[in-house]
């Protein structure tokens, strides 16, 4: 029986397949980042990531850590470089997982921009989603 568009599983991975996930709940919040830390973290525009509750993600292989910033760490596949996960460490209890990295990102559309402030100007959002300046409330 296929998935539904929005109920967990949601499955995923890094590029060379030695990180793998399952996530079986649905997510708190679906968001498109546009920081300044997010772009240089990701090599991209924006970061496409969701939240979920971290006891409902399985995770198959190793990933390492990278502060990003004394709150964030970003955790990417150590063969092929792919982020795939991102932790508050003043959030515990979730995980963000980048959205490119889902098997079937099309099931999990983002709900809003965050950051804009920082948006690359070649950038345009016309998608109509709510649009934060800055961050956005939980």
């Amino acid at each position: 029986m296929p998935e539904s568009e929005s109920e967990p599983p949601y499955r995923g991975g890094c590029l060379c397949g030695k990180v793998r996930y399952v996530v079986d709940a649905k997510p708190a919040n679906v968001r498109i980042c546009h920081c300044r830390l997010c772009q240089k973290a990701t090599g991209c525009a924006f970061f496409a990531r969701a939240i979920f509750p971290r006891d409902a993600v399985s995770i198959e292989g190793s990933t390492q850590a990278y502060a990003s910033s004394e709150d964030l760490r970003r955790l990417f596949c150590p063969s092929c470089g792919t982020a795939v996960f991102a932790e508050r460490l003043s959030r515990p209890g979730f995980l963000s997982v980048t959205l490119a990295s889902l098997d079937a990102p099309e099931r999990l559309p983002p709900t809003m921009h965050i950051w804009v402030s920082r948006k690359i100007p070649w950038v345009v959002l016309n998608d109509g989603l709510p649009q934060f300046p800055e961050g956005a409330p939980w």
